[in-house]
């Protein structure tokens, strides 16, 4: 027996430190609270409670009377047309994205016209144009007709 034991003594050692590894390791994920509860909970995403909303205005602005045609972002950042609208012009909703996407843009028919992004009731981007200006053609295209455009 003594024999035996003198040949397979890295053998025992190896059985004892596994054993008293997994006893520790035990030990230690009841101390700090590991339950066996690894999964994520199955309405996890549904629990989420939307918090600090902001209210977004888009205001188009000029003389009274003037008619403008619109193009914006939604707060889904999705293209949107207004056409013929008489000024003054906005565009209000909350939402509670961390992050949104605005733009606005607009052509009229007067010689002022103003754009104006608010957020929370302050204003983040404001411009006005104050004089009629004429679109410059692309190079290429002066002689062209409006027939001859593609």
């Amino acid at each position: 027996m003594h024999r035996l034991v003198a040949r397979q003594w890295m053998v025992l050692v190896a059985v004892v430190v596994v054993v008293v590894a997994g006893f520790c390791l035990y030990r230690l994920h009841g101390i700090f609270g590991s339950n066996h509860n690894t999964a994520t909970p199955r309405d996890f995403a549904n629990e989420i409670v939307p918090f600090n909303p902001k209210h977004i205005a888009l205001e188009v602005f000029g003389p009274p009377g003037a008619v403008a045609t619109i193009n914006y972002l939604d707060v889904n950042a999705t293209p949107q047309h207004a056409d013929d609208v008489t000024l003054p012009w906005s565009y209000d909703t909350t939402t509670t994205e961390p992050a949104v996407f605005l733009n606005v843009v607009a052509q009229g028919n007067s010689n002022s016209i103003g754009c104006r992004i608010k957020v929370d009731g302050v204003v983040k981007d404001e411009r006005t144009v104050n004089t009629m200006k004429r679109l410059r053609p692309l190079p290429g295209q002066e002689r062209m007709s409006n027939h001859e455009q593609p």
